[in-house]
């Protein structure tokens, strides 16, 4: 069974960094499409990023276009999402999960949704 854990969430400033991470137990993530989502409070889950398998595709929402990147390691364990030019804004608890392409729409078939990591952009 895929589970999927995320970290490396935290408190920054604003126009700070973070770099998260999702990684895989149980399976590589080499068929699968990854994408990583975040709620903010009182809000629906909305999409952020989405990566293919090869590594090759990716999709950004505008919101974050251009400050966040997401990639994965080689060995198709880890999915990662670094966030450059940090507002306040982009607070939530951030998710990944499996997803599909082209409209990186999350699928919890292969795997539940996790804990999620919080970040917080704030002064």
């Amino acid at each position: 069974q895929l589970q999927l854990v995320e970290s490396g969430g935290g408190l920054v400033q604003p126009g700070g960094s973070l770099r998260l991470s999702c990684e895989a137990s149980g399976s590589t993530l080499d068929y699968y499409t990854i994408g990583w989502f975040r709620q903010a409070p009182g809000k629906e889950r909305d999409w952020v990023s989405c990566i293919s398998p090869s590594g090759g595709s990716t999709r950004y929402a505008d919101s974050v276009k251009g400050r966040f990147t997401i990639s994965r390691n080689d060995a198709a364990t880890t999915v990662y999402l670094q966030m450059n030019s940090l507002k306040p804004e982009d607070t939530a608890v951030y998710y990944c999960q499996v997803a599909r392409m082209p409209m990186c729409t999350p699928s919890n078939v292969f795997a539940s949704w996790g804990q999620g990591t919080q970040v917080t952009v704030s002064s």
